[in-house]
């Protein structure tokens, strides 16, 4: 016990001492950058130009292969969405294996194979690789382009781009790349259901035998494997492979506005705008100020601690996240983006704090400590990645690809740690435009543009295929004697409940939907003063919400008492009898959603905002969009109602789309019952 007790104290005088050497008040100072031995893979290029590069890491007896074919952008036209369907049909066999095959055997040996319009990759087990390689090769080589997959694939490709027309975000990016480089370049153009339907099942095999060649394709292999026996794998399965003449399309030249502008695209259906702030650049890999830039981004908006996300999300609490970026561009204009999704209150608060902390970054120093956290971050970042050897393969590819020295990787923590504080904000101004940049705010304009009108900037506006147009109406003027009154009573006249009301003590209605492989039902249970709604899949209860005029709560867990509150409308044997009584609920317009006039009930809270639109020709509810915000945090949902149909002398929505999760769900209706089925324990 004394030889223990000498032993702490003598450790605790150590621990004094040594702290008592170091002033804790001054920040340490970074240590040199670690050296870089990045390995360097073997190489070999084929007749027909294709380039190989291999890696050997043996610690897994895994290999995979990447095909790249390092193309110049291609323009598309009037037939843009055929290298989409090009990468879609590869794969779907051979003309030596049909696509059942194929794929049973890729199955079978556990392996994955994938293909793009310009690219294909797979991965195997070791021993298989031989094989698999091949299957890769074959179908890479030679392809069949049969009518019945072309059809296949063309409808799916369709169905894909109309289930994003109503998709704020992804009408945003279009006309973003649009604005930004033209409809006449390949970064601008984007395939419509007109462009999907000229293309041929001619014009795919064109595309293909066009662009798909070796002498412009890289092949990296990496894993569990020896170099003689790849050379000799890829001589015998690539050397048939036919180069041919590339065909390069001459890039338009691509240019900022004259003076920054807000560019407005109309979303009636936005539950919240996409603000995103634009411009385009000449930046390349291979520029003096990559290291530079790559580290003003980060300060700025490429971190969650960046300047962008600390003020929109941690500040203000405008939105889950916002972020800014810039990516070299070997071949045209880069294009520097920065912004976030918003609710629809605070877009134009949401431009001024971006464009506030463009002019930070550009006018104001960053502090050395700023600059020491993200050199650190990009070092722990680079370390880390040097480690796979998929790594090396990526950074001997870059190096090929985009013109950089031979030395480039080895130097590139010396370069990094190099870039000062006055490089930050050099480069800040050179390549993050705040005077020729646009504002592109993608939202819906009754709500965001009476006060995006008050900015000292120009607006102009655009269709969602990014076309020039005029200002959208805000609303439409309501005739006299309609009221939100009159608009609820017809609704309840058309459904068949109008002289019912008072006779209805409950009603129950399933819908059932399929996601994620299974079945999930949603179960409304009400009453004049209660309300439970269930989801549950396979038989497991997912969520239970269960209301009165007192309290909500989620699977038994009290939700805020202000959020009962504000959601009291909800309550009633129908939701819309609460509106009627909801001294915040206003008629407050009429709005073209779709094609048809709606009337718009809404209702603003702290926590809950709602919008119910009704059909002025018919009376029926066609959509609810609610937002709901607590504790910095957004959340967006929408309803759509269609196909009314009788259910016990009532007319029901036997179709809703709506919000499961991230994604949205067709729920159909498979029960509804009045004054039955309904009890108290139901609201436990």
């Amino acid at each position: 016990m004394k030889t223990k007790f000498i032993y702490f104290i003598t450790l605790f005088f150590l621990t004094v001492s040594v702290s008592a050497q170091i002033d804790r008040s001054v920040q340490p100072k970074p240590g040199p950058a670690p050296k870089i031995n990045l390995g360097k893979p073997q190489t070999f290029e084929l007749k027909n130009g294709l380039k190989v590069l291999v890696v050997e890491n043996h610690k897994l007896p895994r290999v995979s292969a990447t095909l790249t074919i390092d193309n110049t952008p291609i323009f598309e036209g009037e037939k843009a969405g055929v290298s989409n369907l090009t990468g879609s049909l590869l794969g779907s066999g051979t003309k030596k294996i049909g696509k059942d095959a194929f794929n049973e055997e890729v199955d079978y040996l556990g392996a994955g194979i994938y293909f793009g319009s310009q690219s294909a990759r797979m991965n195997s087990l070791s021993k298989y690789f031989p094989r698999v390689l091949e299957l890769m090769a074959d179908a890479v080589q030679n392809p069949i382009f049969t009518q019945e997959e072309f059809d296949k694939q063309a409808n799916l490709l369709k169905d894909g781009i109309k289930s994003d027309e109503n998709n704020v975000q992804s009408i945003a990016y279009r006309v973003q790349n649009l604005l930004a480089y033209g409809k006449n370049h390949p970064y601008g153009e984007y395939a419509s259901i007109k462009t999907v339907e000229n293309v041929t099942l001619a014009d795919v095999q064109t595309f293909y035998n066009t662009y798909f060649k070796p002498n412009n394709a890289y092949l990296i292999v990496v894993g569990d494997v020896k170099f003689e026996e790849v050379k000799n794998l890829i001589t015998k399965n690539f050397s048939n492979w036919k180069s041919g003449v590339t065909q390069n399309y001459t890039l338009p030249a691509v240019t900022n506005v004259a003076k920054t502008e807000i560019d407005f695209i109309n979303m009636p259906n936005a539950v919240q705008s996409d603000v995103t702030v634009l411009s385009t650049v000449d930046f390349k890999m291979s520029d003096s100020d990559f290291f530079a830039v790559l580290l003003a981004n980060q300060i700025f908006g490429g971190d969650f601690n960046s300047y962008l996300n600390m003020n929109l999300r941690e500040a203000h609490g405008y939105t889950y996240g916002a972020q800014s970026g810039i990516s070299p561009n070997k071949y045209t204009a880069a294009l520097f983006s920065a912004g976030a999704q918003v609710r629809n209150a605070v877009t134009d608060s949401t431009v001024i704090q971006t464009m506030s902390e463009l002019t930070k970054i550009r006018t104001t120093k960053v502090t050395p400590e700023e600059l020491a956290i993200v050199k650190a971050t990009y070092v722990g970042s680079f370390v880390r990645n040097i480690e796979k050897p998929e790594t090396v393969a990526r950074y001997a590819l870059n190096i090929k690809t985009n013109n950089l020295p031979e030395d480039f990787y080895e130097n590139y923590l010396d370069k990094l740690n190099a870039v000062t504080i006055d490089d930050i904000e050099r480069v800040s101004q050179k390549y993050f435009s705040l005077d020729n940049a646009r504002i592109v705010v993608t939202g819906k304009a009754i709500d965001v543009l009476p006060n995006l009108e008050k900015l000292p900037y120009t607006i102009n506006y655009f269709d969602k295929e990014g076309n020039a147009t005029s200002k959208p109406a805000l609303t439409k003027p309501i005739s006299e004697g309609i009221t939100k009154e009159t608009v609820i009573n017809n609704y309840f006249k058309a459904i068949g409940v109008l002289d019912k009301l008072n006779s209805i003590k409950s009603t129950l209605t399933t819908y059932e939907a399929a996601a994620l492989g299974s079945s999930v039902l949603s179960t409304e249970k009400r009453t004049t003063t209660k309300y439970a709604n269930e989801m549950s899949m396979a038989g497991n209860v997912l969520a239970k919400i269960v209301m009165t005029k007192d309290a909500v709560t989620m699977n038994k867990q009290p939700l805020p008492p202000a959020m009962a509150n504000e959601m009291s409308y909800t309550l009633g044997t129908f939701s819309e009898i609460g509106l009627l009584s909801n001294e915040n609920s206003k008629l407050t317009g009429i709005e073209n959603i779709d094609g048809k006039d709606m009337y718009v009930i809404s209702t603003k809270g702290e926590i809950v905002s709602l919008n119910v639109y009704f059909d002025v020709e018919t009376g029926l509810k066609m959509k609810e969009t609610s937002v709901i915000t607590m504790q910095g945090q957004t959340q967006n949902q929408e309803a759509i109602y269609k196909d009314y149909k009788d259910f016990n002398g009532i007319k029901f929505p036997t179709s809703k789309t709506a919000n499961l999760g991230p994604q949205l769900a067709v729920f159909k209706l498979i029960d509804a019952k009045i004054n039955e089925g309904v009890t108290e324990s139901d609201f436990e």
